[in-house]
């Protein structure tokens, strides 16, 4: 017996809700994703700046610091100099780049360029970081970068705060060549230098594992990863002590700033062992602080501003 044509107009109207239905389900699976996707990279809840905070870091300049510098290299003490560059900027958290415009997806960082300059025997070392940390302290660095220039050639590393850290390294030696890894996210020695600027009333403390200085990794040779330390404060006329000590890299990182609000960076000094193989022995490079300047600086690019370096003592 064949089915009547209202049998098979039911059948035919039945098929066309399923597969409406299942067009449906498999949109929202999309936009489920999607949305799951978005969630890694919002931001976190702002905890709240204080009056004095925004005072200084929204001045419109930047803090430069210049230190007197005493680099271990190679077994000997190496004289040179530091300079600290903290300035307040806009950030883009997808492309994770200075923004150029204002836009209230932007995360205010506070952005620390370290660079040191020292010399080798005939040869310059010239070595420079980037951090790039949440004014609001609220989650990891976002970025943070490392290159080292001297004459046997030069090397350049970077760690994004994404879904996990990506990191990423090119260099001229053997080995480390080119690198490109992801890792599970955890303390980063270089946020560190940013966090006690921004609220030093949280550094971690106690036993904690953390990525040492992409510095230190670098000159050292060591492996990019967590390592255990221990990190203990300490006080003493108007200046605290924080420090953190790396059993298995035998290293010591002491910080030592004011106790009052900016936490303005005084000193700090990193001991390990300096030199390779069996001559390797243990020393340590310092630092102390020779002046600050608040200023604009990006706008001080004349022949005249050179005066500026004077001040500083560089």
């Amino acid at each position: 017996m064949k089915p009547s044509f209202s049998t098979f107009l039911r059948f035919l109207l039945l098929s066309l809700i399923l597969f409406i239905t299942g067009c449906k389900q498999e949109k929202t699976r999309k936009t489920n994703t999607e949305n799951t996707h978005s969630e890694t990279v919002t931001q976190s809840p702002k905890k709240p700046l204080s009056e004095d905070f925004k005072k200084y870091w929204y001045a419109g300049d930047a803090e430069i610091t210049s230190y007197k510098l005493e680099q271990a290299r190679y077994g000997e003490l190496r004289d040179g100099n530091a300079v600290l560059i903290y300035v307040t900027e806009p950030f883009l958290l997808k492309e994770q780049v200075k923004a150029n415009g204002s836009n209230p997806e932007n995360i205010s960082v506070l952005k620390l360029n370290a660079t040191k300059k020292f010399l080798t025997g005939i040869y310059p070392y010239s070595i420079m970081s980037s951090t790039f940390y949440p004014v609001y302290d609220n989650q990891h660095a976002i970025k943070t970068s490392l290159s080292v220039q001297e004459w046997c050639g030069h090397v350049y590393s970077q760690l994004n705060n994404r879904e996990k850290f990506e990191f990423t390294s090119h260099s001229y030696f053997e080995g480390e060549a080119d690198q490109a890894f992801s890792m599970e996210k955890t303390i980063l020695e270089n946020e560190i230098w940013n966090k006690i600027r921004v609220n030093p009333d949280n550094l971690p403390l106690g036993d904690i594992s953390l990525i040492p200085s992409l510095e230190f990794l670098r000159l050292r040779h060591q492996e990019l990863k967590a390592y255990q330390a221990k990190g203990s404060i300490s006080s003493k006329d108007g200046i605290i002590n924080y420090s953190l000590y790396y059993p298995e890299l035998e290293r010591t990182l002491t910080i030592n700033f004011t106790s009052d609000f900016p936490y303005s960076i005084e000193s700090w000094t990193e001991e390990f062992k300096s030199g390779f193989g069996p001559n390797a022995k243990s020393m340590m490079t310092s630092a102390s602080k020779i002046k600050t300047l608040k200023t604009a600086y990006w706008g001080q690019n004349d022949n005249k501003n050179e005066i500026l370096r004077d001040s500083l003592g560089l």
